[in-house]
């Protein structure tokens, strides 16, 4: 079966509440929480040069992976609170993004003004 970010999303609800956890996921708690999972991967790439970061494998880059699936799981559980659809929301801002930053411009000096997300 393939996985879909409706059946992650109804996955993770159930194993919220299947321990009675979802009374603590509140948009509150859970954007304080990703942020906090955020910091964490951070920390895997904190004193590494640019390059280095390219370049992580074995049980690191699998650390890695769980610090992403932990951000992974908090976004959804907040669009779930929030009733947000998550592709829907990206293909907006990709369109957002598009207009404000067309490729045709590349990124210059001159666009220091702008904020790029």
């Amino acid at each position: 079966m393939t996985d879909t970010l409706e059946k992650i999303s109804n996955d993770l609800k159930k194993f919220a509440v299947d321990r009675d956890w979802e009374q603590f996921h509140t948009p509150k708690n859970l954007s304080m929480a990703l942020i906090a999972e955020a910091a964490e991967l951070i920390e895997h790439f904190q004193w590494l040069t640019p390059e280095q970061s390219k370049e992580i494998t074995g049980n690191k880059l699998k650390d890695i992976s769980h610090e992403l699936a932990d951000i992974f799981i908090y976004l959804l559980r907040i669009s779930e609170q929030l009733d947000v659809d998550l592709i829907k929301a990206t293909r907006e801002k990709m369109a957002i993004n598009e207009e404000r930053f067309p490729a045709s411009e590349k990124s210059q000096q001159n666009h220091k003004d702008k904020k790029y997300t």
